[in-house]
């Protein structure tokens, strides 16, 4: 797990606590204020489906995951479902309500199938639980046979019920045959290659290289390498994986954010991830350049691998950034924005 303090520039991390408030109210043009800014916000779209569903109404949150299938949507339908079924574990009146008057709606069938993989991930008996979800999963492969999110649902539980790699392999092959560059699939499959050879790197890396070349320069399959160098840089396992490649990810990320509208929810996640990959990579004036596109979309992973609360954690690490940018604007030590002065070696984290 990564404290704060490494992620912050190393020349200002003895004096943090001193010189850098935990709230900066205006940290530098381009950011906005700490109170400005918003953990994991809901979209225009999904933002009155969890009020309603806060409201105990089911109906808004229905019409916008049948909203999705009927236009194909997967994306953000594979993130609605992920984020109705985070809301239905806390507070699950809604939802029940939603079941109980329509039980065979592919929609809800798809929510629930994600709160029982949820709820199985959580228990200690992880792999028994999961195996008794099978059916649920099943159930909502059934809907839509375009739908790629229940695939993505089924690669996940296989990592966790500990599937064989064949058994995988057939998933993975129903899934890419529905999208061929769902994000969310491509994410579940490089978590089992991670889980099921730890430590080894560079077949994640390879699998991430392949299917970002593959894939359209909007895809956000474009950002899987940068996932993998996520991975490798927490993880303190295996074979050292050569800089240049960790930049090439960086790098192949930083043009997938250029070609996004700044402040906008949808890509806020990449840019999240893809700045905390630069500050562990010592790329301080290129994070810096991602948390200004971000704008107030705070995202709980990949902060939250901190050990703190996320938002706490984005806060520091922002006024970090602009702290150590300044010191290094003020001292030449090389020009802060060409995102090559001062790297570190992989090695170092």
């Amino acid at each position: 797990m990564v404290g704060t303090m490494a992620l912050l520039p190393p020349f200002i991390r003895a004096a943090r606590t001193s010189r850098i408030p935990a709230r900066v109210p205006h940290p530098a043009p381009g950011l906005p204020a700490d109170d400005e800014v918003l953990l994991d916000a809901p979209d225009d779209r999904l933002g009155p489906a969890l009020v309603g569903a806060g409201c105990g109404d089911p109906a808004p949150a229905a019409v916008l995951l049948a909203e999705t299938r009927a236009r194909g949507e997967w994306e953000l339908r594979d993130r609605y479902v992920v984020r109705l079924a985070f809301f239905a574990h806390a507070r699950p009146e809604w939802f029940q309500e939603w079941r109980t008057a329509a039980p065979h709606d592919p929609d809800a069938l798809l929510v629930g199938a994600q709160l029982a993989v949820d709820r199985g991930w959580g228990s200690p008996a992880r792999a028994e639980l999961l195996r008794e979800v099978s059916p649920a999963i099943t159930a909502t492969a059934h809907g839509d046979h375009r739908d790629p999110v229940p695939w993505r649902l089924a690669l996940d539980h296989a990592r966790g019920s500990r599937a064989g790699h064949k058994y995988f392999g057939e998933l993975w092959e129903a899934a890419v045959r529905r999208a061929p560059h769902h994000y969310g699939c491509h994410v579940a499959a490089l978590r089992y290659l991670a889980a099921s050879y730890h430590g080894s790197h560079g077949e994640c890396f390879d699998f991430a290289d392949r299917a970002a070349q593959d894939a359209p320069r909007d895809s956000l399959v474009q950002a899987l390498p940068v996932r993998a160098a996520l991975a490798y840089l927490t993880d303190g396992c295996g074979p050292e994986v050569p800089r240049a490649r960790l930049d090439a990810a960086a790098d192949r990320a930083i043009a997938l954010s250029a070609r996004f509208p700044a402040a906008d929810p949808w890509p806020a996640q990449i840019r999240n991830l893809l700045a905390f990959v630069l500050v562990r990579l010592n790329r301080y004036a290129d994070a810096l350049d991602q948390l200004r596109l971000t704008g107030p979309y705070a995202t709980s992973f990949p902060w939250d691998r901190a050990g703190e609360e996320p938002l706490g954690v984005f806060l520091r690490v922002r006024a970090g950034l602009v702290a150590g940018v300044r010191a290094v604007e003020l001292g030449g030590a090389g020009h802060p924005h060409s995102g090559h002065a001062g790297r570190a070696r992989s090695a170092d984290h």
